[in-house]
Parts: structure tokens; sequence; C-alpha cells
């Protein structure tokens, strides 16, 4: 039996309205053999915490070119910890500065990639961290 995808939320929190970063990370993500949804531009915490539990995924990616982290990304973190949701892997990439990196991944964060990041860094991580999703059992 084949095992199954690894399920990854790519999102687009805040104002920001670019988004060829995110798409490139989704498209590097899917022909690494993963499925990937895409929630598109302008996604609230709320939003993206309620994709991520509707979809059942293994994995969040925020894109953040805003300069929003600090706000968005605890938000988020907080919203999974509610939805007893902490057994997904968040990732964040964007315009970072290395100054926030500490504080974002205190708040739970895995990793976070600048620009620059080849995509098979980030593919590689996500195969090595994700937890095995355990089988349903059969009555």
């Amino acid at each position: 039996m084949a095992e199954p995808k690894i399920r990854v939320l790519v999102a687009k929190p805040g104002l920001d309205g670019h988004d060829r970063g995110a798409k490139v990370i989704a498209r590097a993500l899917r022909d690494a053999g993963m499925e990937v949804i895409y929630t598109g531009l302008r996604q609230t915490p709320d939003m993206i915490v309620s994709a991520a539990l509707q979809e059942d995924v293994d994995v969040i990616g925020l894109s953040i070119l805003s300069g929003a982290h600090n706000a968005i990304v605890p938000r988020v973190m907080e919203l999974l910890r509610q939805n007893k949701m902490q057994d997904v892997l968040v990732i964040v990439g964007g315009i970072i500065p290395d100054q926030d990196i500490p504080k974002l991944k205190q708040s739970g964060v895995a990793a976070i990639y600048q620009p620059g990041t080849a995509m098979g860094e980030i593919s590689s991580f996500i195969r090595e961290h994700v937890k095995p999703r355990s089988l349903p059992v059969k009555p």
C-alpha cells in the first residue's frame, strides 16, 4: 500500500498582495510528491487554521512579505493550540529579519526560510519532520 502523501497548506496571510513566491513553493512541493492546498491572498489567521483543519493537513507554510509576521504567526500558533493541532508542522517563508527568528521559533514555528532558500531544502525538511499519521483502527 502506498504511503499517504504529505498534505501542505500554503497561505498568504495579511494584506500582502505578492504571491509569486508562494506559488513557486506550492508548485515545488507538489513536484516533490506532496499534496498542496493553496489558500490564495489575504488570509486571516482564523481562515488559515480553519482551512488546515478542514483539509487535515500535515504542514502549514506561511508566506509573509508584509512585515506582519510578529503579529500573524503567534496568532496562527495560538489557534492551532486551541484546536489541538500542535502536530501540524508550521514553516514560514519570506522577508523575516534575523532578529525576529528566535521569537517566531519560540512560538512553535519549525523552520523559517528567507529569500534564496533552495526548494529542495524546504521539501527535505518537511519530509524529515512531518510526524507519520497513524492509520485508522478498523472495528
